[in-house]
């Protein structure tokens, strides 16, 4: 049976261990400001929770989680109880058969194949409210190198092929940003109009 996780499970321990807290809350936080308390919110690769959850958790928001690890995601739920979780790959997930007022993802995209990444953002794209936001990192150059925890082959196919493909699905990038870690950010939203 193939590994969902990428190799993150098998090594969860040192992920939770070399993970930078300082990469990835302040643009979360700037990010979910926007969304009134009692909203809905889809942590794609969740991970144990740290920084992500742990930044948006105590904004009043309805949280849900998704991780293939098994490791991590049991690390997360020991932290943030409250949030309904799922032990899932994003591509075979049925994201808790729930629309969403903002679906974040941060270290996920670049771990999968290039028709992968392409199916997390259709599957996002349809598990968004009219007027739902999105936020992603990869890289903003077509790149391929090998993960430095794993050693497993990432891919960025680039900023241009990302917007080309939010756009298809009918996704509009608000605005695009480098992270503390030197990330490439999409903001992108759901028109308020859209079905």
């Amino acid at each position: 049976m193939p590994d969902k996780s990428n190799g993150y499970d098998e090594i969860a321990h040192h992920f939770i261990a070399a993970r930078n807290s300082r990469i990835g809350p302040r643009l979360a936080l700037e990010w979910s400001a926007g969304l009134k308390p009692g909203s809905s919110i889809l942590d794609l690769a969740c991970g144990h929770g740290v920084p992500i959850a742990q930044a948006l958790s105590g904004q009043g928001f309805n949280y849900y989680a998704l991780d293939a690890s098994p490791r991590l995601i049991a690390e997360f739920r020991k932290q943030f109880p409250a949030a309904a979780t799922q032990c899932a790959a994003v591509e075979d997930s049925d994201l808790f058969g729930k629309t969403f007022d903002g679906v974040i993802c941060m270290g996920l995209m670049f771990l999968l194949p290039l028709e992968n990444q392409r199916l997390v953002i259709s599957k996002v794209a349809r598990a968004l409210k009219p007027g739902g936001k999105f936020l992603f990192t990869s890289v903003k150059d077509e790149v391929r190198w090998k993960d430095s925890l794993t050693d497993r082959d990432s891919y960025s196919p680039g900023a241009e092929w990302y917007r080309r493909a939010l756009s298809e699905e009918g996704l509009v990038i608000e605005r695009e940003e480098f992270d503390e870690g030197g990330n490439y950010n999409f903001f992108a939203v759901k028109p308020p109009g859209a079905g």
